[in-house]
């Protein structure tokens, strides 16, 4: 069991490794224009992916919030029980996202999803519409790329295939979008990051 714990910790230090910081700093610089643009900010990804998107809104929309002064505009398309079911169950499951969407999204507004194979329908379908309707699309996928990494406009591929590695490399990038501002709270202010 001991060397197979270190071997997992091995990978996912190589998969840590692999992100990029140019990439990340221009994902701050996506959230930093959104926010002083009073953009809405839409996330969402499918189990573990659901749940990293409930922690990062959080994140974002209380503690990175309470450093600014000024509220982020963010909300997880995962957490309307009620409206994921009935458009799953009205329409179909691939449109529980792009049906929000179409209620909330106006053009300028930032859509993120996270996933690891980065082919999920649901997925694909609402950054695929949130490109037709000029919106800032982020994709944060594993080592597969998938649809999603053609998709949309910023893309971070984590070199790994492993859900688990993934799904933690990926809450890690959300951890540093959210303390960039909570430990940095004057970027937000700035007229663009160096």
């Amino acid at each position: 069991m001991n060397d197979w714990i270190a071997d997992y910790l091995r990978a996912q230090k190589a998969a840590l490794d692999s992100i990029p910081v140019e990439s990340v700093a221009g994902l701050i610089e996506t959230l930093r224009q959104a926010w002083q643009d009073g953009r809405q900010i839409f996330v969402f990804g499918n189990g573990g992916s659901a749940a990293n998107a409930s922690h990062f809104v959080t994140d974002l929309g209380k503690g990175s919030s309470d450093k600014l002064g000024r509220r982020f505009r963010v909300l997880s398309l995962n957490d309307n029980v009620s409206w994921v079911t009935a458009l799953g169950n009205d329409y179909a499951y691939e449109d529980v996202f792009i049906g929000q969407l179409q209620n909330y999204a106006q053009p300028g507004d930032v859509v993120l999803t996270m996933s690891v194979s980065g082919n999920s329908p649901n997925l694909v379908k609402a950054v695929d519409w949130a490109v037709k309707h000029d919106l800032r699309t982020i994709a944060l996928v594993g080592g597969k790329r998938g649809r999603l990494a053609d998709l949309a406009e910023q893309v971070i591929v984590i070199q790994d295939t492993h859900y688990g590695r993934v799904e933690d490399c990926h809450m890690g990038i959300c951890h540093l979008l959210c303390y960039a501002f909570m430990e940095r709270p004057e970027v937000a202010r700035q007229p663009a990051l160096a």
